[in-house]
């Protein structure tokens, strides 16, 4: 049975395509987040990430108050804030301030990974590694500052006392499925990169999950990527951006991203390839006859409280008819 209740939301990268300033690349990811919430999208989450020229998501905190101001009901927040590179004081006081200007509409969901290579890791942070090991220390600090208790506390982030800002721990792995289930909290699992551990994460956190004051039962949201347009050939096109997109990573030359082409061999080639096969495993392309289906099944299969949504090509207009058709899709699908 398909959950009725189930929410979509959209997980961005601002994702910097060739010949596309910065500027327009920010003002499109205003566009997006304002499309989606005239579709009934529930969240427009960005991703930290630095060091990263097809990326233009690295001051994350920045770019969500540029997209807040700008909307008006669709919740927008972080997916995530890789908290190892920063202070939970700083975190707090920046999601406090966002959460205090955009009341009952601010996320912040946290991560342990970098969200960078291992030299842009150590420039941000010298003692990375001791920040991501402590992550469940660093959880319990944030989580104080936004404590109305906290307020007798010597050390305050009085901008964020009392100001509701939910926090939703994100994971690619299960040690992620552990830490949410103990805490209490919503979790996020990245399966439109990281396939493999989806279905353990998922078990792990149902099974072990301890109610908190803020969520009284599990609520798991699930990544996805989805390329869907009029045609089957026309969503297949589309895709060779993220075909090239992915690439660049597996050797390096993060360049922006690419327009598309049609298929050629090269590049069904590369999709065959193991590593990217199974990274794109959760990935719906094709026309809403094709996806819907398929859709279904997923749903069925991780009985998702909600799907959060990434489509990484090149034209914003093309984005943003890709992400109507999905919302189109989970109404139908939901009733």
């Amino acid at each position: 049975m398909i959950a009725k209740n189930t929410l979509y939301s959209i997980l961005d990268l601002a994702l910097v395509s060739k010949n596309y300033t910065l500027k327009q690349t920010f003002n499109n990811s205003l566009k997006l987040a304002q499309s989606a919430e005239l579709f009934g999208y529930k969240r427009y989450w960005l991703a930290e990430h630095h060091n990263a020229e097809n990326i233009g998501s690295s001051a994350t905190s920045v770019l969500i108050g540029y997209v807040a101001e700008g909307t008006k009901t669709i919740r927008v927040g972080s997916g995530g804030i890789m908290l190892p590179n920063h202070s939970p004081l700083i975190i707090a006081e920046q999601f406090g301030t966002l959460g205090s200007l955009y009341p009952n509409r601010i996320d912040l969901g946290l991560g342990r990974a970098p969200g960078t290579d291992r030299e842009t890791a150590e420039a941000i942070r010298s003692d990375f590694m001791d920040a991501a090991h402590a992550f469940p220390n660093e959880l319990e600090k944030i989580q104080d500052y936004f404590a109305i208790g906290n307020s007798t506390a010597k050390v305050r982030a009085t901008v964020a006392e009392g100001v509701n800002v939910p926090i939703y721990i994100l994971g690619s792995s299960t040690d992620s499925a552990h830490l949410a289930a103990k805490n209490g909290k919503p979790y996020a699992f990245a399966s439109h990169f990281a396939t493999t551990h989806l279905w353990n994460a998922l078990d792990i956190y149902r099974k072990e999950f301890k109610p908190s004051f803020e969520q009284d039962k599990p609520y798991v949201i699930v990544g996805l990527n989805v390329i869907i347009a009029d045609t089957d050939e026309e969503a297949e096109r589309l895709s060779t951006s993220l075909i090239k997109l992915i690439l660049g990573l597996f050797t390096g030359k993060r360049e922006p991203v690419q327009p598309p082409t049609e298929m050629t061999n090269d590049l069904r080639g590369i999709l065959q390839n193991p590593q990217v096969h199974q990274m794109l495993k959760y990935s719906f392309i094709g026309s809403k006859a094709t996806v819907k289906p398929q859709i279904r099944e997923f749903m069925e299969q991780t009985k998702a409280d909600e799907f959060i949504a990434v489509t990484n090509i090149y034209d914003v207009n093309d984005r943003i008819k890709s992400y109507k058709l999905f919302a189109e899709i989970m109404d139908e699908l939901i009733g």
